[in-house]
């Protein structure tokens, strides 16, 4: 089975903040990402497509930054859409993804017309909850489970 890849980690330190980029992050079953401001429930982490934002680079102009979705994982080689209760390995970190991430106002405020683009075909991504304790980097090997596929 092909793998895709981490392409880049952000954690929100408050609600509303900055993405902070970091090149590690340590995820914590039942809670999220350590440090990021949003923990426990089923949205502990955001994930988005890589592909997803060439695309919509092509459409809204270079002046998108993927940071701007707000999300926590991006990644590449790895279809997104339409994966409820499947389960992504990131690394050696199991997320349960339970659905797709609707965009927000916050969208945008970053660039406008960002939350209209994101909105069909689950183009903003997917949250989960982590499973597993442990650390993540940029350039980590992420697939699905042999059993969801």
């Amino acid at each position: 089975m092909a793998a895709g890849q981490l392409a880049a980690i952000w954690v929100k330190r408050f609600k509303r903040g900055p993405m902070d980029s970091t090149a590690r992050a340590t995820l914590v079953a039942g809670e999220g990402i350590k440090g990021n401001a949003d923990q426990g429930g089923k949205r502990q982490v955001t994930i988005i497509s890589g592909e997803v934002f060439d695309a919509l680079r092509d459409e809204l102009g270079p002046a998108l930054d993927p940071s701007m979705r707000r999300a926590n994982l991006m990644v590449r080689g790895i279809t997104l859409g339409t994966i409820r209760g499947r389960t992504l390995v990131v690394g050696s970190v199991r997320i349960l993804v339970h659905g797709e991430t609707r965009p927000c106002e916050l969208m945008d405020e970053n660039l406008p017309g960002l939350r209209a683009a994101l909105g069909p075909d689950w183009r903003g991504g997917v949250y989960g909850e982590v499973l597993d304790d442990g650390e993540i980097g940029v350039g980590d090997a992420v697939r699905w489970l042999p059993e969801d596929v």
